[in-house]
C-alpha cells in the first residue's frame, strides 16, 4: 500500500508515517519536510487554500490519509482563529479532492481526519457513530470538513473519517501541554470534572488510520477512540497516580472562560464515545485502558 500524507510533519502525521514505506507528502515546505521526515519520503509543494496539489503526487498511490488543518488547541478563539480553522478544512479539504478528481488512475481510498467535536456537549450520553451531530462551533467544523470529504465518494473512493479524540503520546499533543503544571503538583480537575473525556493514545490512532484504509468494510465515520472513556475527574487521578504528584487543585469552569475564551467549552464539553465501528470490524486496541496508555506516552 503506497500512501500520500497531508499534515505529515504534525504529532499525529509523523507517527503515521513511521508505520508507511516510501510515502508521499503534500507540505508547504518540502525542503523543511524532506529534513524532518527522511530522505526515504517524497514531499510535494502544496498550499491547502490555494487550489489543488499537483497531479504527480497522486502517482501509483493507493490510499490518501489528510490529517492537515489549523490548530484548534493554540491560540485564542478570535474571529480570525476561527476562520482559519474553518477555512483551512473545509477549502483544504475541497482543493484535495478536486486534486483526487483530476487523477488518473485515482487512489482507492480516503482517510480524511474529523473529530469528536462532531458530537457536540452531550453529558452522559453513550454516542456510536450514528448519534446526531451537535451545533456549537467545532461540531459545524467537522460536518462540514466530513462533507467535503464525502464528495470522493462519487469519484469511486471509499471514503472514511475517524473522529479522533484527546491523543495520548510522547513528544506531543494535549498531553505535553497537561504534563509541566502535573508534575509539579498543580495539576487538577476542570471544572466539575464530571464531563466525559474520550481519549486515544498515539500508537492506537496511527494504527486505525490504517487499519480504515486496509479494511474495505469500514466507510463513513468511525470514532478514533479507545473503548475506555473517563471522567476528567478520574483522568486527573490516572494522570497523577502515573506521575506519582499530587492532583488537589481545581480550575473553576468561569475561570477557565476568563482565560482561554471560547476555546474554554472544548475542554468542558462532556463526549461519552465508544468506537463501535472499530471493535465490530475486529480491531484490537494495544491500550484500551486509560493507566496503561498514560504510563506509556506519560511515564519516564
Amino acid at each position: 500500500m503506497r500512501a500520500l500524507v497531508t499534515g505529515a510533519t504534525g504529532f499525529i502525521g509523523r507517527r503515521l508515517l513511521s508505520e508507511l514505506e516510501r510515502p508521499v507528502v503534500l507540505t508547504r515546505d518540502p525542503g523543511r519536510a524532506q529534513s524532518l521526515l527522511g530522505a526515504g519520503v517524497q514531499a510535494f509543494p502544496w498550499e491547502p487554500e490555494a487550489g489543488p496539489p499537483p497531479p504527480d503526487c497522486f502517482r501509483d498511490v493507493d490510499v490518501v490519509f489528510h490529517l492537515a488543518g489549523e490548530s484548534v488547541g493554540e491560540g485564542r478563539w478570535t474571529a480570525e482563529k476561527k476562520k482559519r480553522i474553518m477555512s483551512s478544512r473545509v477549502r483544504g479539504t475541497r482543493h484535495l479532492v478536486s486534486g483526487i478528481e483530476a487523477a488518473h488512475p485515482r487512489p482507492a481510498a480516503l482517510v480524511s481526519a474529523s473529530g469528536v467535536g462532531y458530537y457536540g456537549d452531550r453529558g452522559d450520553e453513550i454516542l456510536d457513530e450514528s448519534a446526531q451531530p451537535g451545533g456549537d462551533f467545532l461540531a459545524q467544523v467537522c460536518q462540514a470538513w466530513e462533507a467535503e470529504a464525502a464528495r470522493a465518494r462519487s469519484l469511486g473512493l471509499r471514503v472514511v473519517a475517524p473522529r479522533i479524540g484527546l491523543v495520548l503520546g510522547k513528544g506531543g499533543g494535549a498531553l505535553a501541554r497537561m504534563l509541566p503544571p502535573f508534575k509539579l503538583g498543580l495539576g487538577g480537575r476542570l471544572g466539575s470534572g464530571r464531563q466525559w473525556v474520550s481519549w486515544i493514545h498515539l500508537d492506537d490512532l496511527a494504527g486505525l488510520l490504517l487499519y480504515a484504509a486496509r479494511k474495505p468494510e469500514i466507510n463513513g465515520p468511525m470514532n478514533a477512540v479507545a473503548p475506555g472513556a473517563v471522567t476528567n475527574r478520574e483522568f486527573t487521578r490516572v494522570l497523577a497516580a502515573v506521575l506519582k504528584r499530587p492532583a488537589i487543585f481545581s480550575v473553576p469552569a468561569p475561570l477557565l472562560r476568563l482565560a482561554l475564551g471560547e476555546f474554554a467549552s472544548v475542554l468542558l464539553a462532556s463526549q461519552r464515545i465508544t468506537p463501535r465501528i472499530a471493535l465490530e470490524t475486529g480491531y484490537q486496541f494495544r491500550y484500551p485502558a486509560l493507566e496503561d496508555a498514560l504510563r506509556s506516552a506519560a511515564g519516564n
